[in-house]
């Protein structure tokens, strides 16, 4: 049976809580990766994950991370997962509060707190038990006093209304089987004038049926994703304003590695996304347009 949900007795949630149950098997997995090299390509994650400091530095230098930005979180932090740099467009400030949605080991969540200073929080949500260890872990070594690690999922945020000033999250709401719900919840938690600033895959064409139920290519950040005008609607709908889905072309260099037995760039790049949660609600028009 397929991830996305091929028709079946099933009702919709309950295909979404087996969709959930793959990818968080196949995180589970890049969790515990090691050294020897378990865990590596498209079965386990966007990107292929190792524990060696060099194939991840070389990573994350290709999805836009400087030197310095790796030099300063815990080894261990940075699993060479993501699909670009949340933070280069989150223009965060001293004392904001960040919620980062599948944080993962907790890598742009450090690098998220130097920005926010002691003044500010960073909340990291994860819905692998594992990578909640590991991200918890990673805080202890580095003494992160301004950081926490939440298990949840990102449809169903265990955050307050109104907490946040910036959502980030890198290549992770691709995974979701319900996208509209996971930006009905970043408006709920967000702010008013709170702002969206993400990373992730983005199809440009219209995936076949192939890639969207093969379960290596969902897990993998690409078989799941949604076309940038589909996206575009489902945060427009959830209340945001000024959108803005910003495909990168230069990021066919590095997809084309996550799954090299298929034609992926063909169908899906990365893309920035960002997005306003109006400081007035109502000021701007209704929330899905005239």
């Amino acid at each position: 049976m397929s991830c996305c949900g091929q028709e079946s007795e099933q009702t919709p949630q309950a295909g979404h809580d087996e969709h959930r149950q793959s990818v968080r098997d196949a995180y589970a997995r890049v969790a515990q990766a090691n050294s020897t090299g378990d865990g590596c390509g498209i079965e386990s994650s966007c990107c292929g994950v190792s524990d060696d400091a060099a194939i991840n530095t070389l990573i994350s230098t290709r999805l836009g991370y400087s030197q310095a930005e790796l030099d300063q979180v815990p080894g261990g932090a940075d699993m060479g997962l993501g699909c670009g740099n949340p933070k280069a467009i989150a223009a965060l400030k001293p004392g904001e509060v960040v919620v980062d949605l599948g944080a993962g080991g907790g890598f742009d969540c450090f690098l998220a707190a130097a920005e926010v200073g002691e003044t500010g929080r960073v909340i990291g949500v994860d819905m692998t038990p594992d990578m909640l260890s590991k991200a918890r872990g990673n805080a202890e070594k580095g003494q992160y006093r301004n950081v926490e690690f939440r298990l949840g999922e990102i449809e169903y945020l265990p955050i307050a209304d109104e907490t946040a000033d910036v959502i980030i999250s890198n290549c992770v709401i691709n995974l979701s089987p319900d996208k509209s719900q996971v930006f009905r919840e970043a408006f709920r938690i967000l702010k008013p004038g709170g702002r969206l600033a993400i990373s992730d895959v983005v199809a440009t064409v219209e995936l076949p049926e192939s890639m969207r139920t093969d379960p290596a290519l969902i897990a993998g950040c690409m078989g799941n994703a949604s076309l940038v005008d589909v996206l575009q609607g489902m945060i427009e709908e959830a209340g945001f304003r000024d959108v803005r889905i910003k495909p990168k072309d230069e990021s066919k260099e590095f997809i084309r590695d996550w799954a090299p037995n298929h034609d992926v760039t063909d169908y899906v790049v990365s893309a920035t996304i960002e997005g306003i949660k109006p400081s007035a609600l109502g000021s701007t028009g209704a929330c899905c347009g005239s």
